[in-house]
């Protein structure tokens, strides 16, 4: 047998592992990052003179539609999101992976040693000028399409770009190219199996909530699976927005609502509280820490925060010549039935049980106590030694209580509801 045909018979060995490799990591779910770097230091165990590595993959989440991951030999894996844009980015316009993508081809190569011109693409002189003698780039479509079929480089199908850089002397030899391109099927599959189970984590937390997506996607999806839970609930309820909404025009009552709920939801977040459901122009949250005390305490934080985060944006909504308005705040704790109810075909991960009815119900009397802030006893007293100087309003009937129940609200000085 001769030294090529050992070599030839390596090669194969050593791919074989490499594709096994990959299938087992999409198998297992295996995230990108851990996917990459690993992948990365196989490549380079095998004698690829790798230097750099990206990814670019679409999302699908409201925030942002694509992914993209670097890897670099001596620093290992980085990430960031690509947010949505009117206009693409330049960098994106001039890159080898944009012309990929517009000239329908399904490889791109450029020798980084073989001429002292400079590159049409920014991205490969920078990269010759930290060390890259060879540039390498292939995409993959995870979708089924057409093979005439033109990709439009703005508006991308589901699939992967991935570039590869060398750094050794002559670049890249065919036998890498070769474990490359063979392994590329795998890559991809296993990137699509990692980015379907981030995707899916990412809109059930954005569309149920981060407590509620968690535990959909652990497993509890059955109509019935409820929990029972002590929480401190949390009202939040924009004031006169029923009169607003009959004088502001709809995008402009849209970009409001969004700007007052993007604060809201950014405090209970930070407090460690869960937003359970929007209720038309108010928010309804809940705080379910370690104690009951901690839950309290941080719903406590979190109203004051919220206070003084709508004088905030209120006031950069005054200078913007735009309208404004003030909310109501209404705190309550007890138990809860958490969990999935509805039909078996159309299911709402929600909360019921006298305690949210109570908090709503709160929230309605601030005419009446003449404060924005409402507190419920078992707030109050659960928050004794929460740090917030806590005042009586004073006994109140409530609709479905048979007692009066003693209200308080938050005090922070003059001015302040």
């Amino acid at each position: 047998m001769s030294s090529g045909d050992v070599k030839q018979m390596t090669t194969g060995v050593m791919l074989e592992r490499l594709q096994d490799w990959l299938l087992h990591q999409g198998l297992e779910g295996t995230q990108q990052d851990a996917l990459l770097l690993g992948y990365c230091e196989r490549l380079v165990e095998l004698g690829v003179p790798l230097y750099r590595l990206h990814v670019a993959q679409s999302a699908f989440h409201p925030k942002y539609g694509g992914l993209g991951f670097n890897w670099f030999r001596d620093k290992g894996v980085s990430s960031e999101e690509y947010g949505y844009t009117e206009t693409p980015r330049e960098a994106w316009l001039r890159s080898p992976l944009y012309h990929l993508l517009d000239s329908g081809e399904t490889e791109f190569r450029e020798r980084l040693i073989d001429s002292n011109a400079e590159s049409r693409f920014p991205l490969l002189n920078e990269l010759r000028a930290n060390g890259a003698t060879d540039y390498f780039a292939a995409g993959v479509i995870l979708e089924k399409r057409a093979p005439s079929e033109r990709i439009d480089p703005l508006h991308t199908p589901e699939g992967v770009l991935i570039s590869w850089a060398s750094d050794g002397a002559t670049g890249f030899d065919e036998a890498d190219l070769r474990l490359v391109r063979a392994s590329l099927p795998q890559l991809a599959l296993a990137l699509k199996s990692a980015s379907n189970r981030r995707m899916a984590g990412d809109l059930l937390q954005v569309y149920l909530g981060r407590d509620a997506g968690r535990r959909v996607l652990s497993g509890e999806i059955q109509r019935g699976s409820v929990q029972q839970i002590k929480a401190v609930l949390c009202y939040f309820d924009l004031k006169d927005f029923t009169a607003l909404s009959e004088r502001t025009p709809g995008p402009e009552l849209i970009a409001m609502l969004n700007e007052y709920f993007g604060m809201a939801v950014g405090v209970i977040h930070g407090q460690g509280g869960n937003i359970l459901k929007y209720l038309g122009d108010g928010i309804l949250a809940m705080f379910n820490l370690d104690t009951p005390e901690k839950s309290a305490a941080a719903a406590l934080d979190a109203a004051v925060q919220m206070r003084r985060g709508m004088d905030r944006v209120n006031t950069q909504r005054r200078a913007q010549g735009k309208t404004v308005t003030d909310v109501t705040l209404a705190l309550h704790a007890g138990e809860i039935f958490y969990g999935n109810i509805g039909a078996e075909n159309r299911l709402d991960f929600t909360v019921i049980g006298p305690a949210v009815n109570l908090t709503v119900r709160l929230s309605g009397l601030h005419r009446s106590v003449g404060r924005n802030i409402i507190l419920s006893e078992t707030v109050a007293r659960t928050a004794d030694e929460a740090g917030h100087d806590l005042v009586s309003l004073g006994r109140y009937m409530l609709r479905g209580v048979s007692e009066p129940q003693e209200l308080f609200t938050i005090y922070e000085g003059a001015g302040a509801q």
